[in-house]
């Protein structure tokens, strides 16, 4: 007989957890500056997450993430994703895949723009001694 479906998970599992309502946190974002509404910060995590929200006419400039493939979904609002093959619509529910190495810049239309995006967890800085062979 296995523990599954007993109602109690071994103490040292992970559980599954409910973390924002992203309707919630679209609609609630109106004329808020730009930036994150929220961030996936629980311990011990392999992903990034954010709700960003762009006001009406803002922009993210045009960058390149080289290292982290993006996944970005249209939660709210309107804009567009220039890329160098020319510009895409984003409209609520376009999922986008941003390819690591991919240029790209995001508009918000005239009601603003709110999207989540996830990536691969960016490793911490770390200081090391480096590789023990190096140094004789």
């Amino acid at each position: 007989m296995t523990s599954e479906g007993s109602g109690t998970p071994p103490a040292d599992l992970p559980l599954p957890r409910i973390l924002c309502d992203t309707a919630e946190l679209a609609a609630g974002a109106g004329d808020a500056s730009a930036g994150a509404l929220w961030r996936l910060a629980e311990p011990g995590r392999q992903l990034d997450a954010n709700v960003v929200h762009l006001p009406a006419e803002h922009r993210v400039d045009t960058h390149r993430e080289p290292e982290l493939d993006v996944l970005l979904l249209v939660l709210d609002g309107s804009g567009t994703l220039t890329a160098p093959d020319g510009p895409h619509a984003l409209a609520g529910g376009t999922l986008t895949w941003l390819p690591h190495g991919s240029t790209r810049s995001i508009a918000a239309g005239p009601d603003g723009l709110t999207y989540l995006t996830v990536h691969r967890r960016r490793p911490g800085m770390r200081i090391g001694h480096g590789d023990p062979a190096a140094r004789s």
